[in-house]
């Protein structure tokens, strides 16, 4: 399988039939993987923890200021117990705890209620045991393996994740030479640029005044054999935001 970074969308993204027909479309050009481990923008928890993993976990839905019927929609996902035991294993000596009431974030079922509706792949979601850039690009690279047992690794954020372009358009300047910025870099596979995008990139502070929607595409580059695979899998800008999604090998 491959791994992906996908730009998640809020809550209101399940309402744009252009962007479920863009994730939809991705996942029907891939394989079916045999399970989904997700490491989402809206989860740090150190050490690495993971969510529930009994069929159908209820959703944590973590947001606010939306219509409340988005506090309703479900995804009950089967059981994942092999996935999280083999997880487990596969992350170290130290016991990786499951948060057995806690259910998939909307960084998680959002666009998986669009690439897979039927909600039949068992699932689960890893924390980020931190933001440090370097930390989880190695953090992706324990996860490589999962990839040749036909587990979809998915690092779940935003290409760009600014609320003052919302108020300011004129800011989208920044967030568009982010962008480009970072397609450049993961073209030359440039992994160590990518960390250490604060300063190297343009318009990093606006694009990302917080790291947390930027870092989970280091887990999917270093879950990758080859960083220079990336290709863009949804390439557009919505509200002032880079909504760029890739697939890498």
């Amino acid at each position: 399988m491959p791994g992906l970074f996908v730009s998640h969308g809020a809550p209101f993204t399940l309402d744009d039939p252009r962007w479920l027909g863009d994730l939809f479309d991705w996942a029907q050009s891939m394989p079916k993987p045999r399970a989904i481990v997700v490491v989402s923008a809206h989860w740090e928890q150190a050490p690495v923890a993971m969510s529930g993993t009994a069929a159908g976990t209820p959703l944590h839905y973590d947001f606010s200021g939306f219509h409340p019927r988005y506090k309703t929609l479900p995804y009950a996902t089967p059981d994942a117990t092999d996935l999280g035991r083999r997880l487990t294993g596969l992350l170290g000596r130290t016991p990786v705890h499951e948060f057995t009431g806690r259910g998939l974030d909307h960084g998680a079922f959002i666009p998986l209620m669009a690439m897979y509706p039927a909600a039949d792949v068992p699932v689960v979601q890893l924390s980020m045991p931190g933001l440090d850039p370097d930390a989880l690009l190695k953090f992706g690279t324990r996860l490589r393996a999962l990839r040749d047992e036909g587990v979809l690794v998915l690092g779940s954020g935003f290409m760009t994740h600014s609320f003052a372009v919302f108020r300011q358009p004129d800011l989208a300047a920044a967030t568009t030479a982010f962008d480009a910025w970072a397609v450049d870099a993961l073209a030359r596979g440039d992994a160590d640029a990518l960390a250490d995008y604060r300063s190297k990139a343009p318009g990093a502070a606006v694009a990302h005044p917080t790291a947390e929607h930027f870092v989970p595409l280091l887990v999917a580059v270093g879950a990758a054999d080859e960083p220079a695979s990336a290709v863009s899998a949804i390439d557009r800008m919505v509200m002032g935001n880079s909504i760029r999604s890739v697939q890498l090998t």
